[in-house]
């Protein structure tokens, strides 16, 4: 009789995940995880080795974002302290991550085992399920669960702890197949079915409102439901917003789309959120960015409305003044399927007043930056904001943009307003999330150029924020996956320069300048292209060339600090040790 074949847990480990549909696993290899590398390889998952843990976190967040499936962070016990901020970044934007740490004996936990750190306690806070498997003919179902808690409900990470001796043990192949369930293949996640009355009272709403307005928030994007958004916005009439911080939910070129549901980086909201008598925001939280609800930003006439597919989103905006739990794909078919009688008590003309307010808000932008980069004070050195609308003119329709930094992240997302209003049209759009985490681009955008191999993608990136995650580019070359990499720079850490200067009774800056550093010359020190910009008028072609040359490329564009106008908001309210 043939006994049953024996496996290690690494291996058990591997194919429960493969079960699952993971596909992607994003690590730096470490000994402690040799036999999950093993059972990868075996079962032929694609691993991409990092040259950081932090940017592994960071590669299976922007693959999960930009597939809305679990991907595969594997790191070691030491490295796990080096994953934590990518586990944040992942936290913030509701990214269904799976960390998995090799941790340490299991025998002889809290004796001081090698490399022995408590990474489930760590990682609690930050994710929504954080456990040590404790049975190795357990690795099947601990798997199980934390795939189904991280795509369901409220989506987010979720963290394993494989303890090393478990991790090299042998057990049946067979280990856990005897109870149920049975069929382990990954389920589409539970979708919450609104209750039909308070549907209907929210429809009645929507039915009788003047001037309606619409925000979509991270949970349209993990529902799926952006073209329900954006149809229910052009059918009913509705302008549609977008919460900041999060890839766009829809296309610049969408009729009912205006831009961020932020006063600052899009200043019509202002007005759009004054004159409107019900604020509808679908799977969005009221948090620091939505003010918490409260005016000005809503105003107390103004009826708010807060729909979202999990409870724990329902109990969040205890501000709203009525909630509704429904995934936002249901809610917004039920939303389209009102039909035109919805709009017969609309202003007419409420949407297209706002989209001329947005036509109206473009041309004063440009003539806003035409006029400030052509006084004596700038000499001549590029305006961020300039940066932003060319590189998005040398790109190609279906290319991805990519951005990272402080003002270089606000100055993109107005850019980004701009040229889609004017007809640019991107494949998509990656960031920082909540936490405004430096150092994501690089990893970010080699995500969306894995999935996009045949399209441009494009960094910009502060000079402080390729200095926090800039190693990652390795990666780049060893994967053969050219990518642009345009660096804003203007000598330091500007958001924080801009502050100072404002703040401190010196009007100096302090701790925040950095040396003339020739990035592009790093660049070609590592095989690809790399050209230096100092002339508004040589940006396009730089980025033509870069696209060329088929290289990971480097183009280095000398800019002159400029604050933002979040930032600006900010630093006013940060007088007041307030930053709410």
């Amino acid at each position: 009789m043939t006994g049953v074949r024996k496996i290690r847990g690494g291996a058990l480990l591997a194919r429960a995940l493969k079960e699952k549909g993971i596909e992607h696993v994003f690590t730096l290899s470490g000994g402690f995880c040799n036999p999950a590398l093993e059972g990868f390889m075996e079962c032929q998952m694609k691993v991409v080795n990092c040259p950081h843990e932090q940017v592994a976190g960071h590669l299976a967040d922007g693959h999960t974002r930009i597939t809305r499936k679990p991907a595969v962070c594997l790191v070691g016990p030491e490295g796990f302290a080096n994953a934590v901020p990518a586990m944040m970044e992942a936290w913030g934007e509701r990214s269904p991550v799976i960390f998995v740490t090799g941790s340490s004996t299991l025998k002889r936990q809290g004796a001081g085992g090698f490399k022995e750190i408590d990474d489930v306690a760590i990682a609690g806070p930050l994710t929504k399920y954080s456990v040590s498997i404790t049975d190795g003919e357990r690795i099947g179902e601990f798997v199980d669960r934390a795939y189904k808690t991280a795509i369901n409900g409220y989506p987010g990470a979720v963290h394993l702890s494989l303890p090393v001796d478990i991790m090299f043990s042998s057990f049946s192949e067979d280990a856990g197949r005897a109870e149920r369930p049975f069929e382990l293949s990954a389920e589409a996640p539970a979708r919450a079915w609104p209750e039909p009355q308070r549907l209907q009272q929210v429809l009645a709403k929507v039915a009788a409102a003047k001037r309606p307005i619409l925000i979509g928030g991270h949970g349209v994007w993990w529902a799926g439901a952006e073209q329900q958004l954006e149809e229910a916005g052009r059918k009913l009439g509705i302008p549609v917003f977008n919460v900041p911080y999060h890839q766009k939910l829809l296309s610049e070129q969408s009729a009912a789309y205006m831009g961020l549901a932020d006063i600052h980086q899009y200043h019509p909201s202002k007005d759009a959120f004054g004159e409107a008598d019900l604020v509808l925001m679908v799977g969005g939280r009221l948090d620091n960015q939505m003010n918490f609800g409260n005016p000005p930003l809503f105003p107390r006439g103004a009826e708010l409305v807060c729909v979202n597919g999990s409870h724990e989103e329902v109990d969040f905006n205890r501000a709203a003044d009525m909630t509704l739990l429904s995934d936002p794909g249901a809610f917004l078919d039920a939303l389209v399927s009102l039909g035109d009688t919805a709009r017969d008590g609309r202003d007419a003309a409420w949407l297209d007043h706002n989209r001329q307010r947005r036509s109206e808000w473009v041309a004063k932008m440009h003539a806003d930056v035409d006029a400030e980069a052509s006084t004596a004070e700038f000499g001549g050195r590029i305006h961020p904001l300039h940066l932003a609308l060319d590189v998005q003119q040398a790109m190609q329709d279906n290319d991805w943009l990519v951005i990272d930094g402080g003002n270089t992240h606000f100055w993109s997302e107005i850019a980004v307003n701009m040229a889609g209003f004017e007809g640019r049209k991107l494949g998509g759009v990656l960031h920082p999330g909540t936490f405004s985490l430096l150092g994501v681009g690089v990893s970010f955008a080699l995500s969306a150029k894995n999935l996009n191999p045949d399209k441009n993608v494009v960094l910009i990136s502060g000079d402080g924020a390729f200095l926090s995650g800039g190693l990652s580019i390795e990666t780049a070359f060893q994967e053969n996956r050219p990518i642009t990499v345009v660096i804003d720079n203007n000598g330091g850490l500007d958001c924080i320069s801009q502050q100072q200067e404002r703040l401190f009774e010196s009007g100096r800056h302090f701790a925040t300048d950095f040396r003339d550093i020739p990035f592009h010359t790093m660049f070609e020190g590592l095989g690809g292209h790399g050209e230096l910009v100092t002339r508004r008028e040589d940006i396009i072609p730089a980025m033509k060339r870069a696209f060329a040359s088929g290289k990971t490329a480097c183009v280095n564009v000398k800019a002159k600090g400029v604050i933002s106008p979040i930032v600006l908001a900010t630093t006013s309210k940060r007088d007041k040790a307030s930053i709410e």
